[in-house]
């Protein structure tokens, strides 16, 4: 018994020890990967412990996603409610039950639309809107996807939700193909809109291509492809730091003193303590040094409250 129970440990593969890596990695998605999947590939080529993405792009877009390591993954929800901007190319007179390339073709119409019709559509679009989301979408009822539910042939229906269309540019149109240069709020879906124009041009529509240029501050500078991550010798650096996650907040710069008692959770009265704040209320990136210490929110009467604070490294 002994010696079973012994060689059963001897043949227990050894886990794999995990590296405690810090930073943000700004990928460029390639097509028909997942997510998730890319994540994992990344996580693999760093040997990273902890990691997390900033809000999925649908397997058939392409672009920038943004991965987080680390304490980077504290401040990726940021991301998710950033303003995010696309390029996409609308194929006009073919209507797919995804609403995008990967679904099959339901209905298909003649195109005559011109530019000018194309304009006027589409200034009926910016600003705020309602969207219904689609069936072939990560939502949940009762605990389930609804695209599971739209795989069983079964339709829900779905409330409309506000979202905001921020810009909406008209690159070029050979038809049947629109391209168009989008930036909108958290929780539009590219590919309603794009069915959207096509119906209220009269001849439906679906996504032929969806590439992200832009997530927050975040832009395509700096951006990597896989191939590149997984051929690079030095991989770890290409990170970018955990604060370019939130360049957008001003900078807030502590003493030693001051940034002992931020990373203990202590409320600091800096306008009692000669430091320089911004003028405006509001979430500030906390320094000391050159160090990120997290995040705080600036109070009346220039109180600093602690948010989310950077692991001390052991």
């Amino acid at each position: 018994m002994n010696q079973s129970k012994t060689q059963n440990k001897l043949n227990k593969p050894i886990k794999k020890v995990r590296d405690l890596v810090d930073g943000v990695l700004l990928l460029d998605k390639p097509v028909g990967l997942s997510s998730n999947d890319a994540l994992i590939k990344a996580k693999r080529v760093l040997n990273a412990k902890k990691a997390g993405h900033t809000g999925t792009l649908d397997p058939f877009a392409t672009g920038l996603l943004p991965l987080c390591f680390g304490e980077a993954t504290k401040f990726s929800q940021d991301l998710l409610e950033a303003d995010k901007t696309y390029e996409t190319t609308v194929h006009l007179g073919i209507t797919t039950n995804t609403g995008d390339t990967e679904g099959e073709a339901i209905a298909t119409r003649d195109v005559a639309v011109t530019v000018e019709q194309i304009e006027a559509v589409l200034a009926q679009f910016r600003g705020p809107i309602l969207q219904v989301p689609p069936m072939y979408s990560a939502l949940k009822r009762d605990g389930k996807a609804y695209y599971e539910y739209a795989r069983e042939g079964i339709t829900l229906e779905r409330e409309a939700r506000p979202v905001t269309i921020l810009d909406l540019t008209f690159l070029s149109y050979e038809a049947p193909f629109l391209k168009l240069s989008v930036t909108c709020s958290k929780g539009t879906y590219i590919r309603v809109l794009g069915e959207d124009i096509g119906n209220a041009l009269g001849c439906g529509a679906h996504l032929k291509a969806l590439r992200r240029t832009q997530v927050g501050a975040l832009t395509t500078d700096g951006m990597i492809t896989l191939e590149a991550l997984q051929a690079d010798a030095a991989p770890l650096a290409l990170l970018a730091p955990v604060d370019a996650l939130l360049s957008s907040f001003p900078a807030v710069m502590l003493t030693e003193d001051l940034a002992r008692r931020f990373l203990q959770g202590q409320r600091l009265a800096l306008g009692k303590e000669n430091v320089d704040v911004p003028p405006e209320q509001g979430r500030v990136r906390v320094y000391h040094g050159a160090k990120l210490l997290g995040t705080g929110m600036l109070q009346e009467y220039a109180i600093l409250a602690p948010e989310r604070l950077i692991a001390a490294k052991q």
